[in-house]
């Protein structure tokens, strides 16, 4: 995937002078423990730092303000070992502007009934601090994460491990440049936006060129380039000739590995991880870019077709948060209303996201009705099957709505053979019709990102942060 740099947690321990010198080396031995038993639990995704004792303000104030600037500390996990006064956390949480856990948990899964004593309560207050501590953050309206359990259990480190995803996504969020080739796609409402609020509330950078710049840079691509990639298609795909020759087929195929090249190269450049085409925006290209745009992003480039800036935005966002694992654009296209097998038929032109592939894929060259240029190369696969999330965002004039759908994916079970495109079938929660209905009730696109590797928990974890309008159906 796309490099997004090195990344850690820092772990702070709330507590105070109160309970003594002694009491508080043994927190910090206790804290030490329980950072350690973290990272070699092999469950998180980004290693977590222990911080010194957080026991004054200008301690904590310190920690937060140093959060902040260091671009590889990706968010904080707090942990109230005793009781921590709150008033000395304001300056510091105020002042943080990266992702905050709390997490409420006890170094001892037991109370040892047989030697407990007020030494032991005082030193073993984490239900006491909690409560001093999540009324400070509540009251300063901090959109933090609370995890709640036994440090030690799965489940716990399960949940601050898809936390710690959520909080990489968000920082790198700000990161995310999106070039646009081309504007969007004509008469169409939804994939229209206000770029500059996108950018205050989201962090995305949002910029168009004229498909004239992205030509000039494809055009500079040389033939040995283009065999040498070719070869590489050689090793990773099936080749599905179809009713072409040989000849025919391999130089529409090394059209879009040139294009390939081309983009990979134009976006490299400019810092963009994320990009969108048009059909109606090809002067001087000979195919619109498939399989193209498919290897950039099994690479990790976000994308969205005709020109839809906000969901290739999204796309990358979510691609990072599942460490690019079954996470890609999609689009609602074809109904299946069979009784007891309703379901959605998910598609595109070509550019469906082959982290999504059940089985290996084929490179097909197909006619494309839409943008008057010559046959097309992609690749073609079927779909895993798994629960998962899909989601929707558009602009509604006076802020931005997210929406969210459950779904399970499921393994196509008929043969298509005069479909020339990858296609992946899912069902909505709760039910076909009562699914259906509320996201179009409320307004969600027929453009969407999809991921079988990500919960609803983190998409709305994400949309707190960025203050974000969300529409749950599950």
């Amino acid at each position: 995937m796309l490099e997004i740099g090195k990344k850690e947690f820092w772990f702070v321990v709330g507590s105070q002078h109160l309970y003594g010198e002694e009491a508080l080396q043994s927190v910090r031995k206790d804290a030490e423990e329980l950072v350690k038993g973290l990272n070699d639990s092999d469950k998180l995704p980004y290693p977590v730092v222990l911080k010194e004792l957080a026991v004054t303000a200008d301690t904590i104030t310190s920690i937060m303000k140093e959060v902040n600037y260091r671009d590889e500390v990706a968010g904080v996990i707090t942990w109230m070992h005793t009781f921590s006064p709150a008033k000395m956390w304001i300056r510091g949480t105020k002042l943080l502007q990266k992702p905050l856990l709390h997490l409420a948990t006890q170094f001892n899964e037991s109370i040892p009934w047989k030697t407990i004593d007020m030494d032991f309560m005082n030193l073993n207050q984490s239900a006491h601090g909690d409560r001093e501590y999540g009324f400070i953050n509540a009251r300063l309206k901090k959109q933090n994460k609370i995890v709640v359990g036994f440090w030690q259990s799965e489940n716990v480190q399960q949940q601050i491990a898809e936390w710690m995803d959520v909080a990489v996504a968000y920082n790198e969020s700000f990161n995310i440049k999106v070039a646009r080739f081309g504007d969007n796609m004509r008469n169409v409402g939804v994939t229209e936006g206000d770029k500059v609020e996108a950018q205050i509330q989201f962090g995305w950078v949002v910029d168009y060129f004229g498909i004239g710049d992205l030509v000039q840079v494809i055009d500079e691509v040389t033939d040995e380039e283009v065999d040498a990639l070719f070869e590489e298609y050689k090793e990773l795909y099936d080749f599905d000739y179809g009713d072409y020759d040989q000849e025919t087929w391999d130089a529409h195929v090394k059209v879009q590995a040139r294009q390939e090249i081309g983009l990979r190269r134009f976006l490299e450049q400019g810092g963009y991880n994320a990009f969108t085409t048009n059909f109606e925006d090809l002067y001087g290209m000979q195919q619109l870019p498939g399989l193209a745009v498919q290897r950039l992003n099994a690479e990790g480039y976000g994308f969205a077709g005709e020109g839809d800036w906000k969901t290739a935005a999204i796309d990358r966002m979510m691609k990072i948060m599942a460490h690019n694992e079954s996470t890609g654009f999609m689009e609602d296209y074809t109904y299946e209303l069979a009784p007891g097998k309703e379901a959605i038929l998910e598609s595109h032109m070509m550019e469906v996201d082959p982290t999504w592939a059940a089985n290996k894929p084929k490179i097909v060259v197909s006619p494309l009705s839409m943008g008057d240029r010559e046959d097309p190369a992609r690749l073609v696969f079927d779909g895993k099957a798994s629960d998962g999330v899909v989601v929707s965002m558009a602009d509604f004039g006076t802020h931005y709505k997210l929406l969210i759908n459950e779904i399970t994916a499921f393994e196509p079970t008929e043969e298509a053979p005069k479909l020339p495109v990858a296609r992946v079938l899912w069902e909505v929660k709760p039910n076909f019709h009562d699914g259906i209905h509320a996201w179009i009730e409320a307004g969600g696109g027929h453009h969407t990102v999809a991921s079988l590797n990500l919960t609803t928990d983190q998409i709305l974890t994400w949309a707190k942060l960025v203050d974000l309008e969300t529409v749950v159906i599950r």
